[in-house]
């Protein structure tokens, strides 16, 4: 069962001017589907829309942060900041999968803790919260929960997930790993790429990129969590 959205806007102190934008937020598409008769919207556009925000303010804090970084560390760092795994993280650090409303479909296969579902949340709150007070507010939320817990020195948020859920199967005797893209969509200036990862004929994770590489990374990412492996950035 997810918890009442109340005690969110409590723990984090934000009230918001309009309760049906939080309640949107963290609506799944699976649970639109099965109450039709209501008038439920899904969480979609606030994620496209927090995806933007997140790019903004998180540009906008590591371009006065890091005054002597080029264009090209700065692009990284903002990577591996607004990108699943990390996006995951700072979402089950505020137990946003508590309060997901999901189909019973979704919910029975573990969508709650599943890590795509989760970072999407965390972006559709963000979107949900510009569009109920605006960006100095988000930027607060943001200095407040995700800024501190960044890593110092700019050290990048990345981990090899491949190696690391290579290791983890070879040490427990799993298996052979295989990795297929399963889909490419998009044009070509913004081709995404879906990437699944196989144990066997088990599926593990599956993960999308704007490359075949990032793609397998978020992939072996979402297996690694399934897993309940943790894995230590560098």
């Amino acid at each position: 069962m997810h918890r009442n959205l109340k005690l969110l806007q409590s723990e984090l102190n934000i009230t918001f001017s309009n309760p049906d934008l939080l309640r949107q937020a963290f609506t799944h598409s699976s649970y639109v589907n099965e109450h039709r008769i209501g008038q439920y919207k899904d969480n979609e556009r606030l994620e496209f829309l927090g995806d933007a925000v997140l790019e903004l303010t998180v540009s906008e804090y590591l371009f006065d942060k890091y005054p002597d970084r080029s264009e090209g560390e700065l692009t990284k760092l903002r990577a591996s900041i607004v990108c699943e795994p990390s996006l995951v993280g700072f979402a089950e650090q505020l137990e946003f999968g508590s309060y997901v409303l999901l189909g019973k479909g979704e919910e029975l296969t573990g969508g709650r803790t599943r890590p795509a579902l989760l970072a999407d949340v965390f972006e559709s709150f963000i979107g949900a919260l510009y569009l109920d007070q605006g960006l100095e507010r988000v930027r607060t939320f943001l200095q407040q929960y995700m800024f501190p817990h960044l890593p110092q020195q700019g050290r990048l948020l990345t981990a090899d997930y491949k190696t690391h859920l290579q290791e983890h199967t070879q040490q427990h005797s799993m298996g052979q790993l295989e990795y297929k893209i399963v889909d490419e969509r998009g044009p070509a200036h913004e081709r995404e790429f879906v990437a699944r990862v196989f144990l066997g004929e088990q599926l593990l994770g599956e993960g999308t990129g704007r490359s075949k590489k990032e793609a397998e990374q978020h992939a072996a990412a979402e297996a690694l969590a399934k897993l309940k492996v943790k894995v230590e950035h560098k």
